[in-house]
């Protein structure tokens, strides 16, 4: 039972089992970014194409990463992205869509 109270290594934030996962991290990282661009340009109307496509993108990664996350802190952020992600990409549907006005 020692081996369950011994503390994470600080230098592995996101990898639990204390291998490496750099395609998983960087899904992870691509996920936050696009979440937060999405959801905070998902409040004003005039934005809504980068919204929308943002939130798309970032509901992709998201989705892809949660498919071959390997740990649960991956799986964790991974969620709080796709959520901003697919606020924000409800809102900018809802304010024009991924062409409002650009096509026709």
């Amino acid at each position: 039972m020692a081996q369950a109270m011994r503390p994470q290594s600080p230098i592995s934030l996101l990898s639990t089992d204390g291998k490496p996962h750099p395609l998983q991290d960087t899904l992870l990282a691509v996920t936050l970014v696009l979440g937060a661009v999405a959801f905070v340009t998902g409040f004003f109307d005039h934005l809504h194409l980068l919204s929308s496509w943002t939130g798309l993108v970032g509901i992709l990664t998201g989705a892809y990463g949660q498919f071959i996350s390997e740990t649960t802190r991956e799986r964790f952020g991974l969620i709080i992205g796709l959520g901003a992600s697919a606020v924000g990409f409800f809102l900018g549907m809802a304010h024009g869509g991924l062409f409002g006005g650009v096509l026709g």
